[in-house]
Order: structure tokens, then sequence, then C-alpha cells
């Protein structure tokens, strides 16, 4: 059988019964007998992968890996999937690098075909890597199905944690939320940011970032969403602006109204 999550509510309050009832859910997720089977597979099978081809062209263990890094929507793109598996990471002129979504570049970073050790799929405790992130990306997409919002804040919670305590300078880090499409939208909506947003030059972006979140938090440093309550503060004005807009324009005062409300 297949994960079926259980989300009654919506918005904030939805994301507050799934916070208390995460690691159920999550538990209930991972003991399915599709997730099992799936995983099971990619460990007996992912040894014996040295070329991109060979992952290509097994459907099975192709989910698995693009499922692990939220690519599942991209498995019938065999030629784009061949060519930054083919081109690695170490080139700087490789099509990972060059493409806005990052999560090409980290599958490529695990996979490392173009390696001088050859494929990372070889390496000690991979599988267990792979399937750990897989049974994660699968959870949250399941959440997204039902519930998109809720899905992208839960996505913003784990990748935004690592994020933030990474060593890579402010501007990196700004500029790895730009690349995500998960972490921009949760932030674009928390800031009430147009669609137009995304057509300014990425400079300007970070800097309009870094003022908002100012405004918000005391401080532009996207360094300080490792702390989990900033994380829960960013999540839940994103959620309750998603709730007010879908109810249309809202009358002034009411958004701050709510947020304080709780």
């Amino acid at each position: 059988m297949s994960f079926q999550p259980v989300l009654p509510l919506t918005g904030y309050a939805g994301w507050r019964f799934l916070g208390r009832t995460m690691e159920r859910q999550r538990d209930s997720h991972d003991q399915s007998q599709q997730v099992q089977r799936e995983v099971a597979y990619f460990a007996e099978k992912i040894g014996t992968v040295r070329t991109p081809e060979d992952l290509v062209s097994d459907y099975r263990l192709l989910k698995v890996a693009l499922g692990a890094f939220g690519l599942g929507e991209a498995i019938n793109g065999k030629a784009l999937i061949r060519k930054v598996l083919g081109e690695g990471a170490a080139d700087k002129g490789a099509l990972a690098n060059r493409l806005s979504d990052k999560r090409w570049l980290a599958l490529a970073k695990a996979f490392d075909f173009d390696g001088a050790t050859g494929a990372g799929a070889g390496t000690a405790g991979f599988a267990d890597r792979i399937a750990e992130q897989y049974r994660t990306q699968s959870f949250e997409a399941a959440i997204g199905g039902i519930d998109a919002n809720l899905g992208l804040a839960l996505t913003l919670d784990r990748e935004m944690a690592a994020l933030a305590s990474d060593d890579m300078s402010e501007e990196a880090k700004w500029f790895s939320v730009l690349g995500s499409s998960s972490l921009r939208a949760v932030f674009d909506g928390a800031f009430g940011l147009p669609k137009e947003f995304a057509a300014l030059d990425l400079d300007r972006q970070v800097e309009i970032y870094q003022d908002r979140t100012a405004r918000m938090f005391g401080s532009g440093s996207a360094s300080q969403f490792a702390d989990e309550d900033k994380r829960e503060t960013l999540i839940k004005t994103f959620l309750i602006r998603a709730d007010l807009g879908s109810m249309g324009p809202a009358p002034p005062g009411r958004i701050a109204l709510t947020l304080l409300g709780g």
C-alpha cells in the first residue's frame, strides 16, 4: 500500500497539526510497502552502476536517484539526465554548474561519474544515504501532493536549516535560496513579493531579500535561519499570507492582526 498523509487542516493550523503528528506520519510513510520496495531495490542494484547509462536505463533505480534530490518530475528527461551525470560537477562549464536549479548540481556531485575514483555509487554507505534522502523527499512530496504550501514549508524547514549552518558566505547563501524554487517560493510569499520580482537582476533580488529579512527579523543574515524559531516565524508568515491571498484582497491591518493572533 502507498502512504496517504492525514491533513485535515490547511494553512498554519495545518502546519501545527503536521508538527504534532510528524513522527507518526513519517514512520507510516517509511514503512509503507511501496517505499520499502523501492529502497530495497535501490540498495540491491546500485552497486552495479558504473556509468550514467547504467542508471538512466533502469527506471526503478532512476526513480529513487532523482527522487532523493527532489527531481522525480524530470524522470522522462533522459537526455538531460545523461548530460548532467556525464559531465559531472568538477568543470565550471559543466551543465550542472550552469543550471539555475542547484538540485542538479547536488545530483551530479553525489553520483560523481566524472570523479577520479569513479562513480560515487560504489562508495561505502552511498545506498543508505540516498535511500534516506529519498524517504525524506518522498514524504515531503506526499504532503505537497495534498497541500502544496505545507509541502513547501516542510522543504524550507529542512533545507534552510542546513543552508544557514553552512560555512559559505552570506551572499552565497542568498544566491542558493534564489536558486531553489521551493525556498524562494516561501520567502517570496512571506515577504509579499510579486511574480515580477523574479525578473530583477539577481544582485538586486539579494538586496531586497536582505532588506525584507532585516525588517522582519532585525538582521539581513541568512545564517540566522539556523534558529528553529526564526524558520517557524518565516513559515507562519508564509502560510498566513497564502491563506489570506486565497481569500482575496485583505483590508488594511488584517495580515498584521492575523500574525499577532498566532
